[in-house]
């Protein structure tokens, strides 16, 4: 079955994957434009002709970062846990060819789908793996990785087995010294759980930046808080310099702010 007739008959109707059920609809107006739905909620856009397009905002914050914190074209070993329509990925690989990618989803079905549907890359730029995240990043060397990417939720929330002191730890042993960890997290005012996450991420690496939509960080919504973690120090300025240029507006906190968002004390740990 061709991709064309594939993504026409998956639009009319949900599909059963293990977690529950798929389906894509297409971006009006746009031929060749597709939103993802994982059990209800929106989780990728794709842009057969255009991976570089990104629609949703976290995602398009996600990819300023990475190209602020990365030479132009240098090539990456990534890692992304929550795989779905693999948006991020198809950035990568556009926008820094040569790179090799670990897509990591639980659900081997929806692997199955994307993989059918949608243009990604073949092994090795792109490799698919179904599995828990926190026990796959187990199986990654000292020192391997450039980018690990943490995108994945159940229902609204991010499993806990993806937000504790054992995962941060085995994603800090995969980094290299100059690597990043990008982490999607979902809350809503007064963003307890993102403070949390947070303060246990800051026990695994030394330098930790949160990008947000102003009015989130205001109180007034649920949404996207992007959380940037490493060994090395990042460039905040430059990174708030590239999201102005942006679609969405966002804010950067990193230092005293940060701290004051989280409620830290002057005293790092």
């Amino acid at each position: 079955m061709g991709r064309r007739r594939a993504k026409d008959e998956a639009q009319q109707r949900e599909y059963a994957i293990s977690t529950g059920t798929v389906r894509i609809e297409p971006v009006p107006a746009e031929p060749d434009s597709w939103v993802l739905y994982v059990n209800g909620v929106p989780s990728s856009c794709i842009t057969l002709s255009d991976p570089t397009r990104l629609d949703f905002e976290y995602l398009d914050w996600m990819a300023r970062a990475i190209d602020v914190l990365f030479d132009t074209g240098q090539t990456l070993r990534a890692v992304h846990i929550g795989a779905a329509g693999c948006s991020l990925a198809r950035y990568i690989d556009a926008t820094r060819p040569g790179s090799r990618q670990t897509a990591i989803d639980i659900d081997q079905k929806l692997l199955e789908y994307v993989r059918e549907w949608f243009d990604l890359p073949r092994s090795p730029a792109l490799k698919l793996r179904a599995g828990d995240g926190a026990t796959e990043i187990t199986t990654f060397r000292d020192d391997a990785l450039s980018l690990v990417v943490r995108d994945a939720f159940s229902a609204d929330e991010t499993p806990g087995q993806l937000a504790d002191d054992t995962f941060f730890s085995h994603v800090a042993r995969t980094l290299r010294p100059q690597g990043i960890y990008l982490a999607n997290i979902a809350d809503r005012p007064p963003h307890a759980s993102a403070r949390a996450e947070l303060t246990r991420m800051r026990q695994h690496f030394a330098h930790i930046v949160l990008i947000a939509d102003p009015s989130q960080l205001r109180g007034r919504r649920f949404g996207n808080l992007i959380a940037l973690a490493s060994g090395t120090d990042i460039d905040d300025i430059a990174l708030a310099k590239a999201l102005r240029a942006g679609p969405v507006v966002a804010s950067v906190l990193a230092g005293r702010k940060l701290a004051d968002f989280c409620g830290w004390s002057a005293t790092r740990r």
